[in-house]
């Protein structure tokens, strides 16, 4: 395969013919973390059982988890700026191996701190990952359908979080209900993750790539400093706070679903039954990435982010204010709202970086780092007040979206 300039209309130029086979193997890896992610929300209702913890410790499962995200995106841009994005992605999925064997020891000593590592260094390595292989699919195309394609591939991110709570709930719940509700019930999932993850390093490590702007190698990082970047792409700056929040948000809803449908006034389900709830919640996501990648063809995307947005506090509000099947279903439906906002805020907040892109996305990965404080929030409010109301938390991070929507993600970059 022929090198190609490292600019973006070149990569554009390679992606009917050279780029789809690549493109469908980063899929899988949006499939992978995907699935990892959303096990979190079966960790933090059966820990929480077996440790006899409150809503806030239970909920450092999410700290730990999206805190490596603050602390590795940095470092991890300027080791995927160093090496490339292919190499990138390689490293990232064998330390995210590495952390799913160390919840062995854990599991088997019963240390919820040692779970806590093992989850922070399993999530250093899907953050490596997720700043080697976001920007990748943005860069291999068009710039103008990037919110589109990365829309597409974020689906299957929700295929992964879809399949995970009913696969994940019935492999560690089952064996609760029978009795044996121990730790030691999380292993046999996190071991054959394990081997999935490094078969994959190796697969992605052989594949070859084409070349893109912000490869890495012959990418100089720039004059400007995160702080000047940020200065002089405000679609940049709102959309770091912008993912902030949105990670928050979903992360923190998930988080407590299992527990909301628990509630006697919602649905008073068994946390084996209310797993299974919860896959309509990150099945929706799914499904509607599915349409959102056709509906952005012909929606500006700053609209449709601001539309699902502002239904997403519609319906938390509906889901704290009512009981039953209309609180329940209220809650569920906010999954398909979430379907396209991820993508959108960062292919927007990417928008005409150039040779900053890859220093962008690091930027954009840190700021995921919302999943880890606002959990935690919420769970102080819940604590507090009560599981329902906390769930305002979440509706004002929606309310920031919308706003990025409309006018945040509208502005020009200045010359960089």
């Amino acid at each position: 395969m022929a090198s190609i300039p490292s600019s973006q209309s070149a990569a554009t130029s390679e992606t009917p013919t050279q780029s789809v086979w690549p493109l469908v193997a980063l899929t899988s890896l949006f499939f992978m973390w995907g699935f990892i992610t959303a096990l979190n929300d079966i960790l933090i209702p059966h820990l929480k059982g077996v440790f006899s913890l409150t809503y806030t410790q239970a909920t450092l499962i999410q700290f730990c988890f999206f805190g490596a995200y603050f602390l590795v995106s940095v470092p991890a841009g300027a080791l995927v700026n160093k090496i490339g994005f292919q190499k990138g992605i390689g490293v990232g999925l064998s330390i995210a191996a590495i952390g799913c064997l160390l919840f062995i020891p854990a599991a088997k000593l019963e240390v919820y701190a040692m779970f806590l590592g093992a989850l922070f260094i399993l999530a250093s390595g899907i953050t490596i990952l997720q700043v080697s292989a976001n920007p990748m699919v943005t860069l291999m195309g068009d710039p103008d359908t990037a919110s589109s394609r990365l829309t597409l591939t974020q689906a299957f991110n929700s295929l992964g979080t879809t399949i995970a709570p009913s696969l994940g709930g019935y492999l560690i719940f089952s064996s609760v209900s029978e009795q044996s509700a121990g730790a030691d019930t999380v292993i046999l999932p996190y071991v054959v993750l394990a081997a999935a993850l490094f078969f994959i390093a190796v697969f992605m490590m052989r594949m070859a790539f084409p070349k893109t702007a912000g490869s890495g190698e012959d990418e100089a990082l720039g004059d400007h400093s995160f702080v000047s970047l940020m200065q002089l792409s405000k679609p940049l700056f709102w959309g770091v706070i912008g993912i902030f929040v949105y990670v928050g948000a979903e992360v923190s809803i998930g988080s407590f679903i299992i527990n909301f449908l628990g509630e006697e006034s919602v649905a008073g389900l068994e946390e084996i039954e209310a797993a299974n709830y919860l896959t309509y919640y990150w099945g929706g996501a799914m499904v509607g990435r599915f349409f959102g990648a056709a509906l952005m063809q012909k929606i500006k995307p700053g609209l449709l982010l601001a539309i699902n947005a502002a239904t997403s506090v519609l319906l938390i509000l509906l889901a704290v204010t009512t009981s039953g099947s209309l609180a329940m279903w209220s809650i569920l439906l906010v999954g398909l709202c979430n379907s396209i906002m991820f993508p959108t805020i960062f292919s927007l907040a990417l928008r005409d970086l150039g040779k900053y892109t890859s220093k962008g996305s690091g930027l954009l990965c840190l700021a995921i780092v919302g999943g880890a404080i606002i959990p935690v929030l919420q769970g102080k409010l819940a604590d507090t007040i009560g599981l329902q109301i906390s769930f305002v938390i979440p509706a004002v991070c929606y309310l920031f979206i919308a706003y990025y929507g409309l006018v945040g993600s509208q502005h020009k970059v200045e010359k960089l």
